[in-house]
């Protein structure tokens, strides 16, 4: 029950043109608390199904607005490849001179190519010749048209023919790390080891966890790490990466990667997932501080390159370490290797046998930037 009392003003007596309220102005409302008020009850619900209204679709714009962003980005990323024709490559190459040649890679080589603007640029032929460049080459032109970051190489152009199939890359000046890794003339410090694995983990972070769906490179080595003028590296040939949906987080493939940089379940049953760059990762963080292959002569049946670190680590890593980064009676040498050891322990915690026991890629960015904190103000001082 509604009960409302309204106290209206009343005339003045010694001027009635002037009304006066009384002394007690109140407006009194009650309201049953034995039955309910449906008016109230259904304006609430009705409120309440507006609000719900408005809130889903703003939702569903906000939704669409994400998608129509996403779609434009692909489609402008696109618009951006360039064209450029079979002639211009051939022209560009010297007709695919030897002089040119950059290196080779799994499923082709790679030529040096300047263009008729002056332009210097790599040219990715795949070998049509063997089973699997035609699926190499469109499984590289998926994931590298859409992606953009600094430690990933950038993709020019693609030129296809019946019998011709090319990609053409930005040209990175400086070689590759196992190039530089392995030069006789030339010795990257551990610092600079650790800024170029710093830069591959970035890689990484980006390709699992800041693309739309997770990619899996698959085929991590220091052949297919590159670097510019300032020495930053790239990571190159998404020959055999793999492209993972949002639902699954493992596929199956039948493609092998490297001999010794593959992980266990990726070698002996084809199950690929970002745990296997992770275990990539960590067996050559293991080759980047020992200077060692995984797939050396030296290494057979059980004993690996891992095994030669977990049997080593902590108290003889000295003894297998680079010796260009420990020399005897250098300063803060025990400081060096005290960060070493701990760059080591990144690595094993890499490569465990099992996926799950694996750390993560934010984990090993953490880690290698507390370990370069440690450092830099040895090389500083020296």
């Amino acid at each position: 029950m509604l009960s409302v009392r309204l106290v209206l003003p009343v005339k003045n007596a010694k001027n009635p043109s002037v009304a006066r309220w009384p002394r007690k102005r109140t407006l009194s409302v009650s309201l049953s608390k034995t039955r309910p008020f449906p008016f109230a009850c259904s304006l609430t619900h009705g409120v309440g199904a507006i609000i719900g209204a408005i809130a889903l679709g703003a939702i569903y714009r906000s939704c669409k607005r994400k998608q129509l962003i996403h779609n434009q980005a692909n489609l402008l990323s696109l618009k951006e490849l360039e064209r450029i024709s079979y002639y211009e490559l051939l022209q560009a190459t010297n007709r695919y001179d030897e002089s040119n040649l950059l290196g080779k890679e799994s499923f082709g080589s790679v030529y040096k190519g300047t263009l008729s603007d002056g332009r210097i640029l790599a040219i990715k032929v795949f070998n049509l010749q063997v089973s699997g460049p035609s699926k190499s080459f469109e499984g590289e032109c998926k994931v590298l048209r859409n992606l953009h970051h600094r430690n990933l190489t950038k993709v020019i152009s693609s030129c296809t023919k019946l019998d011709f199939k090319a990609l053409v890359l930005e040209f990175i000046t400086n070689g590759s790390l196992d190039k530089c890794l392995y030069s006789h003339n030339y010795c990257l410090n551990v610092i600079q080891r650790l800024n170029i694995m710093i830069d591959v983990a970035t890689a990484l972070h980006y390709l699992h966890l800041g693309y739309s769906t997770p990619i899996v490179h698959c085929d991590l080595k220091p052949n297919n790490v590159l670097f510019d003028q300032d020495m930053v590296a790239h990571v190159s040939d998404f020959g055999i990466a793999k492209i993972l949906s949002r639902e699954d987080s493992i596929t199956q493939t039948e493609t092998i990667a490297t001999f010794g940089y593959v992980a266990p379940e990726y070698g002996l049953e084809g199950l690929v997932s970002t745990k296997c760059d992770i275990y990539s990762f960590g067996i050559m963080l293991m080759e980047v501080f020992t200077r060692i292959k995984p797939n050396d002569e030296i290494f057979e049946g059980n004993w690996t390159l891992k095994a030669l670190v977990s049997n080593s680590f902590p108290n003889s890593l000295a003894q297998i370490i680079d010796s260009n980064l420990l020399v005897k009676n250098e300063e803060y040498i025990t400081e060096k290797l005290e960060c070493i050891t701990s760059i080591m322990e990144v690595a094993l915690n890499c490569s465990r046998e099992s996926p799950k026991e694996r750390s993560t890629i934010k984990d090993v960015i953490v880690a290698l930037k507390k370990i370069k904190l440690k450092l830099l103000p040895y090389y500083r001082r020296g």
